[in-house]
């Protein structure tokens, strides 16, 4: 079972890389990536340090080309592959069927792995990406139960990957409608769901802090309460006479219960979310399920979740709140 960390710049990934990561994933400074914002991401030579770092230590890269390009610009997108495969990189993550195929035709040598935004789901969704594209794994998206993931590994063609811990996402993966109607631009392309520009913080008269995305009006926190990332879905709302969190709360996907079980289906690779967090993000939550994934395979039987693991990981997440997510969900 492997560990896919992220990171957002050459420090991240070296960050990674020593607290125990078998693989970073990363993306360039454009928007062939889901995380395209200033401040992040890497150059050419930047990929070229980075590829060495991780190479000289036993460790692989993968880079992100997991955004959609739209009709008029699939050539920047191809050249996006054409400079990862130039770079050494290990493997790309892809969504788009036509940047799929230029990677198959132009660099056959280059593992293609499914990104999370091909949304594949099923056995079938799979196959068809495997028999046209040759993928060597898929990442499952954030939306099934733990027994749908079993399900899907027992007959999937290629290995998976799951996401462990981080970020939820209630939509189609990287493709918000409530972030596009509330700023016109897409996350898909724009790196974030709540660009910083349209991100309003008022101090109000009573002490309290209210944030605007655009015009909306997303939550008003009390003095001294912790405020969330401000993103639509994690908002709180007015609803049939009451204000509470209607879509989402501020909370972070951890799995760590479910470890044992993920392992004993087949899981090939745990995906750690957050390239747009910090180094010290980045090195403790590697740290923790470091540790986790290795004392599992040394004892399968006796492993048990450590209260220090929770109590690390919460520090990092929303909310310092963490969930299963729709890994619980009873209903299929």
């Amino acid at each position: 079972m492997l560990l896919v960390c992220p990171a957002g710049n050459l420090p991240g990934l070296t960050a990674a890389v020593d607290a125990g990561a078998d693989a970073v994933y990363l993306g360039f400074r454009d928007q062939t990536n889901a995380r395209a914002f200033p401040g992040l991401n890497f150059s050419d030579a930047d990929l070229r340090d980075g590829i060495a770092y991780a190479h000289a230590r036993g460790r692989k890269v993968y880079v992100a080309l997991n955004t959609y390009p739209g009709p008029a610009r699939l050539p920047q997108w191809q050249a996006a592959v054409d400079r990862a495969a130039e770079s050494g990189a290990d493997a790309i993550i892809a969504a788009d069927a036509g940047v799929l195929a230029y990677a198959t035709r132009a660099h056959p040598q280059l593992d293609r792995h499914l990104s999370v935004q091909g949304s594949a789901t099923t056995q079938a969704a799979l196959r068809w990406y495997h028999e046209h594209f040759g993928i060597r794994r898929a990442v499952l998206p954030r939306v099934l139960s733990v027994q749908q993931v079993e399900r899907v590994c027992e007959r999937s063609p290629v290995p998976l990957e799951v996401f462990a811990f981080g970020s939820l996402c209630i939509m189609v993966e990287g493709r918000c409608q409530l972030s596009s109607y509330v700023t016109g631009q897409s996350p898909n392309r724009h790196g974030v769901c709540s660009p910083a520009s349209f991100v309003r913080w008022q101090d109000e008269a009573d002490g309290s802090r209210s944030v605007r995305l655009n015009s909306v009006l997303l939550d008003v926190y009390g003095p001294g309460e912790a405020a969330g990332y401000p993103t639509v879905c994690k908002g709180r709302f007015a609803v049939g006479g009451e204000v509470f969190h209607a879509l989402e709360e501020p909370t972070s996907l951890n799995t760590l219960p479910l470890l044992p079980r993920l392992h004993a289906a087949g899981v090939t690779a745990l995906k750690i979310e957050g390239r747009q967090r910090s180094r010290a993000y980045v090195a403790a939550v590697t740290a923790v399920w470091r540790e986790a994934i290795d004392r599992l395979l040394r004892d399968p039987a006796g492993w048990q979740a450590r209260a220090e693991w929770s109590a690390a990981l919460s520090a990092h997440a929303e909310g310092r709140q963490t969930t299963l997510g729709p890994y619980h969900r009873s209903w299929h």
